[in-house]
């Protein structure tokens, strides 16, 4: 079972001034259109050869367009030892606010 949040849960957690540790796995068109501020960017085609960018004591929060993707990718990290969530529905579903990424 994948660990999930929602997309307003997040907003209410970064509204309210939490740390989140956000993972925005879409591609660069996609993440041009808008990504939530706090969020890294990492590919998911890209997410194997970057897992020493990952820690284990920390709780990732997986994005993508719609959920699918970011369920891929949590699955993969906690299948190598990482925390993931996933945050279903995808960035179609984020209210809060959104920045584009040149």
């Amino acid at each position: 079972m994948i660990p999930t949040i929602t997309g307003e849960e997040v907003r209410q957690k970064l509204e309210s001034g939490e740390k989140l540790a956000l993972i925005d796995v879409r591609e660069d068109e996609e993440v041009a259109e808008g990504m939530i501020p706090e969020a890294e960017h990492i590919v998911m085609g890209t997410i194997p050869e970057n897992l020493d960018r990952f820690d284990k004591e920390t709780n990732y929060i997986i994005i993508c367009r719609s959920g699918v993707r970011s369920e891929n990718v949590s699955r993969f990290l906690i299948d190598n030892g990482f925390k993931a969530t996933n945050m279903t529905g995808g960035m179609l579903n984020y209210t809060g606010e959104t920045v584009p990424k040149s």
